[in-house]
């Protein structure tokens, strides 16, 4: 029996000819990511050696990475606290893959990874961030894991007690209609498959569309593979992957391109033909509660978030520039766009698309998660509204309980923005 991309990555980093689904190996782990929690990892990685009258000290201090994104500049005492105790465990263990907060080289962390090519076709890949299958989109095996489990790799250098996780196969195929893409698609397999539907289970998706798909849309539907309960999405590595390590992100080492046996073993597949698919809502509170966006037209929005880890690359805010270029954000709307990284910021700053932007009324802010979470930049008031192209809408996801929010593409925004109520994007806007 043939081995998908998951099974062949974990064998490898196990040191074992074959693996299956079901078998429990402890994997060496080729990156290790924190964001601002590495604050509570380093507390339980202490903790690893106490007792033991061993020096605390990474097993590999260049395979860790540590980006601050979530709350960025710092919004309280305790944030700054951390991140200063973050900055002394830096420095006194020489973690050069680390990004402060700075304008020229920050940003989110499931930017930063790819475009300084720290993630690398048949990796592992570890995060203290569900949103770590993001790198699937480069080949990679990468998977959350919590402050504990993350404790014991940097003392460890492996994964303990790994499953080796089922393969779903999801095949596209078909041309994205104008207005359409990458977040449709995902959002519509979401809905496809449920908010749990993918549990345990690794999605590898196939099939001409993928294949056209650039390195920035494949990282979309990697990274919200994790709200179909899926431990990772994965694209399997092709030209497209090495274009990108090569042009955008100046890798020069050799690459390893991990892909599944034709004979591979699938617990499902999944086609999906997006010839036809139409601009995709995600409904308040769940991610799985889909709907096209004929269904919930006309809805009145409060604010319009376009950036994220999810849909702030240099393409998402190309199509937001063109979007609202010469209009203006209708007057009860705040629009609030977030950047994925310093580079993006500037490389879109040089475009013009920084400008059009707010020449049309949107605020830009630093890079960064912003609003996502809920704890910083952009919370909603009591029963407002937001469009966002984040990747969760669950209650008080952006800071309020008694708020709604619903998700959608660049496109989806945008047009919104314009008009002050979801717009479909083919309509146009005013």
């Amino acid at each position: 029996m043939g081995m998908t991309v998951v099974e062949k990555i974990l064998a490898r980093a196990s040191g074992l000819p074959k693996t299956k689904a079901g078998d429990v190996l402890e994997p060496r782990v080729d990156l290790a990511m924190s964001h601002e929690n590495a604050a509570l990892v380093i507390n339980q990685f202490h903790e690893v050696y106490e007792g033991t009258g061993l020096t605390a000290a990474p097993w590999d201090p260049s395979r860790i990475a540590i980006i601050f994104d979530h709350r960025i500049p710092a919004e309280s005492p305790k944030t700054a606290s951390n991140q200063k105790k973050i900055r002394g465990f830096v420095e006194l263990h020489g973690i050069d893959r680390f990004h402060d907060v700075r304008g020229d080289s920050g940003g989110i962390c499931h930017q930063i990874l790819p475009e300084n090519g720290y993630v690398r076709p048949g990796f592992v890949v570890v995060g203290t961030d569900s949103h770590t299958t993001s790198h699937g989109a480069l080949g990679a095996f990468s998977f959350g894991i919590g402050a504990t489990e993350m404790a014991s790799v940097w003392a460890l250098g492996c994964a303990v007690n790994v499953e080796v996780p089922a393969t779903i196969k999801v095949v596209v195929e078909g041309e994205f209609p104008p207005h359409v893409g990458p977040k449709d698609l995902i959002l519509h397999a979401i809905g496809l498959l449920t908010a749990q539907g993918a549990n345990f289970r690794v999605i590898e998706f196939h099939g001409e569309t993928i294949r056209k798909m650039s390195t920035s849309g494949r990282l979309v539907v990697c990274n919200m593979s994790v709200e179909a309960g899926a431990t990772s999405g994965i694209v399997p590595a092709d030209a497209e992957t090495v274009r990108y390590l090569r042009e955008e992100a100046g890798v020069t080492d050799p690459l390893d391109l991990v892909v599944p046996d034709a004979e591979a073993a699938y617990q499902r597949v999944v086609t999906i033909d997006v010839t036809k698919l139409e601009p995709q809502i995600a409904c308040p509170h769940t991610v799985d509660n889909v709907k096209s966006v004929g269904a919930v037209e006309g809805t009145k929005v409060h604010q319009i978030v376009i950036g994220s880890c999810t849909n702030g690359r240099l393409d998402d805010l190309a199509e937001a520039a063109n979007a609202v270029r010469g209009k203006k954000v209708a007057k009860h709307t705040r629009m609030l766009v977030f950047p994925a990284s310093g580079r993006i910021w500037l490389q879109a700053l040089t475009k013009g698309y920084i400008g059009d932007l707010m020449a049309a009324g949107a605020v830009v802010m630093n890079a960064g998660c912003g609003p996502c979470l809920g704890i910083h930049e952009g919370a909603l008031g009591d029963g407002e509204v937001a469009l966002s192209t984040t990747n969760r809408n669950f209650k008080g996801r952006m800071g309020n309980p008694n708020s709604e929010v619903y998700l959608c593409s660049p496109a989806v925004a945008a047009a919104s923005a314009v008009t002050g109520v979801i717009t479909d994007p083919r309509k146009g806007g005013n």
